[in-house]
């Protein structure tokens, strides 16, 4: 059974940093895509950064370049997502998700419904 469980959130202060953690269980990264979402109330869950393992491509959101660094330790199957500089507006609930196979993902790694397993979300609030 495929499971992913994000952890790491929680409430910071603007310009401060937080470390996601997506832990996999049930498959291999090989030839998965490993993705970041996010959803604020009222708005649209939107992509924030993927990680495709079919050839090492990482993908990023405009409102996040420079600030967010998408990462894994396939040994450990984690998958973080670095949040620097956050701003009040990076707060929502952060899910993790994973599509196989992960090949091509620079044409959908921000479409939610091209992804297969989802996390439970995690909720990172920026205070101002």
């Amino acid at each position: 059974e495929v499971q992913l469980v994000e952890s790491g959130g929680g409430l910071v202060q603007a310009g401060g940093s937080l470390r996601l953690s997506c832990a996999a269980s049930g498959f291999t990264f090989d030839d998965y895509a490993v993705g970041w979402f996010r959803q604020a109330p009222g708005k649209e869950r939107e992509g924030v950064s993927s990680i495709s393992f079919s050839d090492t491509t990482t993908y990023y959101g405009e409102f996040v370049k420079g600030r967010f660094t998408i990462s894994s330790d396939n040994a450990k199957s984690t998958v973080y997502l670095q949040m620097n500089s956050l701003k009040p507006e990076d707060t929502a609930v952060y899910y993790c998700a994973a599509r196989y196979p992960g090949l091509y993902a620079g044409s959908w790694w921000h479409a939610r419904d091209e992804y297969d397993y989802w996390g439970q979300g995690i909720q990172v609030t920026v205070s101002s």
